[in-house]
């Protein structure tokens, strides 16, 4: 369990209150809405390497009996975010559900089944032009592609300079997504092609509506976690207090809109266990 000497910490905006109070007013309306990379699991080097930071799964064990629901929102495919996150089987995850490719892509754990659509050709042929599209950028051997299926994703993270790769690849893969009725996602020192149609904002939105929820947190790190906070803010004018939660510093446009800043995946999990202690007590 997390640190009892550690209390639940206090949001620094009013609404941020407003939706922490909700949630602990009435837990059984309430949805709890994680990203993975960077939020549950720490960001290393080889995304192929990310595992959940191991107080992730008991914490979320402890929490998730005790909320309406607990979604796990990526851009990874689900069935890979539920491997990396160690979440089949898990004690008290029996009705977590982990929706991947931003929402595309749905894994509940009640049925261990993935549901996706359909492969989308305009990224098949995306991936097939993409090798020349980085050789003409002049993209070094640092660069790299992740493939994600429903999507794929350069790093600039091992390059020489990972920044200014970052920089010269945003206008050949924006190019090269638009030929193909792509759009491009940019993380830290990633570009993703993938789909349009679809983001967290949306998958949160949805799932929001499906539960009933009365309240919400939901906690990112990244530029694609932009939307789900707009998500949220959006259904704060709709009475449904939000609380949103930002892992890590590294990106100031969304740590700028948090209404709690934690400094990673390990501070996430405590959040996790004290909520699930505060509503253990009653």
């Amino acid at each position: 369990m997390g640190n009892p000497a550690h209390p639940l910490p206090t949001p620094s905006t009013q609404a941020g209150r407003e939706g922490l109070a909700a949630l602990l007013a009435r837990p059984a309306r309430a949805v709890v809405a994680l990203d993975f990379d960077g939020t549950l699991a720490d960001i290393v080097p080889d995304p192929e390497q990310s595992r959940a930071h191991p107080a992730v799964v008991p914490a979320l064990s402890a929490l998730a009996p005790r909320v309406a629901a607990v979604a796990v929102i990526t851009g990874r495919p689900a069935g890979t975010a539920v491997r990396y996150g160690g979440f089949a089987g898990a004690p008290g995850l029996d009705h977590l559900v982990v929706l991947g490719h931003y929402g595309a892509e749905r894994w509940d754990a009640h049925t261990a089944a993935v549901h996706a659509p359909a492969p989308d050709p305009g990224v098949e042929d995306a991936r097939a032009e993409l090798p020349a599209v980085l050789a003409e950028a002049g993209a070094d051997s640092g660069t790299w592609v992740e493939e994600k299926g429903r999507a794929v994703a350069v790093h600039t993270r091992r390059a020489a300079d990972p920044q200014a790769a970052f920089e010269a690849l945003r206008a050949p893969l924006a190019a090269l997504a638009a030929r193909h009725g792509l759009i491009v996602e940019p993380g830290r020192l990633v570009l993703e092609l993938r789909p349009a149609g679809m983001d967290k904002g949306v998958a949160l939105e949805e799932y929001v509506k499906e539960t009933g929820a009365e309240a919400v947190l939901y906690a990112g790190d990244d530029l694609g976690d932009l939307a789900a906070y707009a998500a949220v803010e959006k259904l704060r004018t709709r009475g449904v207090p939000g609380l949103l939660v930002c892992s890590g510093t590294g990106v100031p446009e969304l740590a700028g809109r948090a209404d709690l800043l934690l400094p990673g995946p390990a501070a996430v999990a405590e959040l996790l266990h004290s909520l699930a202690r505060r509503l253990t007590q009653g």
